[in-house]
């Protein structure tokens, strides 16, 4: 018999959660601020690229709450975090603010060494034992 952690239930609804308000935020308030990640070769317009992703967000997000195919719903959430790091990449390398949260090349710096942990808490808190 399986027991599963005590805390991947609320890591996961956390996980969930912060990927549902990272959505809306796409779509809405933080919708210019995250067009500055978007490299310059991607194909397509950048606010295209933006709400696509939001909608992305706002989908997986919801998928990991719901608790239902939890880890399809992970694998999905990490390959989010591993997509958006090149965009992560060209804001740190050309130095492009997206204030207030990433207005400095130290905080940039820091959210390249955080894409990997976000990585493994998405397979690891929907993780089914």
């Amino acid at each position: 018999m399986s027991h599963q952690h005590p805390l991947r239930t609320p890591s996961r609804v956390v996980l969930g959660g912060f990927l549902a308000v990272m959505g809306v935020l796409h779509l809405t308030s933080g919708r210019k601020g995250f067009q500055i990640a978007v490299p310059d070769w991607m194909p397509g317009d950048k606010d295209t690229t933006v709400v696509i992703s939001g909608l992305a967000e706002l989908a997986v997000g919801l998928g990991v709450l719901s608790g239902r195919h939890q880890k399809a719903f992970g694998r999905l959430a990490a390959l989010l975090f591993t997509a958006v790091f090149p965009g992560n990449i060209h804001q740190y390398e050309n130095h492009l603010d997206a204030a207030p949260l990433l207005d400095t090349d130290e905080k940039r710096r820091n959210r390249l060494l955080l894409q990997p942990p976000l990585v493994w808490w998405a397979l690891e808190s929907t993780r089914q034992d």
